[in-house]
């Protein structure tokens, strides 16, 4: 495989998962703030400054007032914007472009479908009326792609290193949304108790990420802010978590290389991997800010090592 043709591969399912991602937190976010117990939660302003935080780090003080149509038409339609709906699926597409030859089929109609919906979607009613019926549809969608790569594809090492994008990204977003909804849960106090651990805004977090149900099946309780921190960072049988992307992306890259040597990909994610395997929830608790710009560094100098070692050539 040339390395061009690699990085494309990987690129794609970095972008398709960072759509789903943005596409849904925009939505939760944006809408779960209605069933909010406490007047923060409920704020608009509140909302809309979340988002942008989660889509780009943007961060606005508590006294700015910004417009709504003007952020959901940023974070959903904006071309202009790299981390908009739009501009995220746009890489996907041009990426699975430059790949073209080793996809199915089905799985790049079905991307070449999905573009022309988010492409030709009208901003004006996206901004007065269409957010769920967007987002929604996008999230939907991706999650259908994601199903065509695992039934159409063969599970070689195009396939591997398509999904070795996906578990990074996903190791990503899923850092990034848990930091934002962990700052939501500092500024919104539960009125109920008083503090954060039992903040409405672990409950938004866990449906950003499609982890609600299950979170409360495996825990059969309220979600707290340990339990949650811990079924989406550290708990292996989470589908979402970082644990179990970290796992994936460790068989992902034993597929497409032997070389284990001391600073390698394989090396650096294993051993990310074993350190995550046996971190406990306390250890992450008791240094939140370190411990997620600790992982948010492994996951870059992985996808630094990645680079280096797979697309430059």
């Amino acid at each position: 495989m040339l390395a061009r043709v690699a990085n494309n591969l990987f690129w794609m399912g970095r972008y398709l998962e960072r759509t789903e991602h943005i596409a849904r937190f925009i939505n939760v976010n944006y809408f779960s703030s209605l069933d909010a117990s406490n007047d923060v939660s409920q704020s608009r302003q509140f909302v809309l400054k979340s988002i942008l935080y989660m889509v780009n780090d943007v961060v606005h003080n508590n006294d700015d007032v910004i417009d709504e149509k003007e952020v959901l038409y940023d974070v959903g339609l904006n071309p202009e914007n790299p981390f908009s709906v739009l501009s995220c699926f746009k890489y996907a597409r041009v990426n699975a472009s430059g790949s073209r030859d080793l996809l199915s089929i089905e799985l790049f109609e079905s991307i070449n479908s999905l573009h022309h919906y988010i492409t030709n979607y009208s901003a004006e009613h996206f901004t007065n009326a269409g957010l769920d019926e967007f987002t929604s549809y996008v999230t939907k969608e991706v999650a259908a792609l994601r199903g065509k790569i695992i039934e159409t594809l063969m599970h070689d090492e195009a396939y591997a290193i398509i999904s070795l994008g996906i578990n990074l990204e996903r190791a990503s977003q899923v850092i990034r949304i848990i930091n934002t909804k962990y700052i939501d849960a500092k500024s919104s106090k539960s009125e109920l108790h008083g503090d954060f651990n039992t903040s409405y805004e672990w409950i938004t977090l866990l449906k950003c990420i499609q982890s609600f149900d299950m979170m409360r099946r495996y825990y059969k309780k309220t979600p707290k802010s340990a339990d949650t921190l811990d079924f989406l960072i550290l708990n292996p049988l989470c589908t979402k978590s970082v644990v179990r992307c970290l796992n994936n992306a460790a068989k992902n890259i034993k597929i497409l290389t032997r070389n284990e040597a001391k600073g390698g990909t394989s090396y650096l994610i294993n051993k990310t991997r074993c350190e995550y395997n046996y971190k406990t929830i306390d250890e992450v608790e008791g240094r939140f800010a370190d411990c997620i710009e600790d992982i948010m560094d492994k996951l870059n100098i992985i996808t630094a090592s990645i680079e280096k070692e797979f697309f430059s050539y």
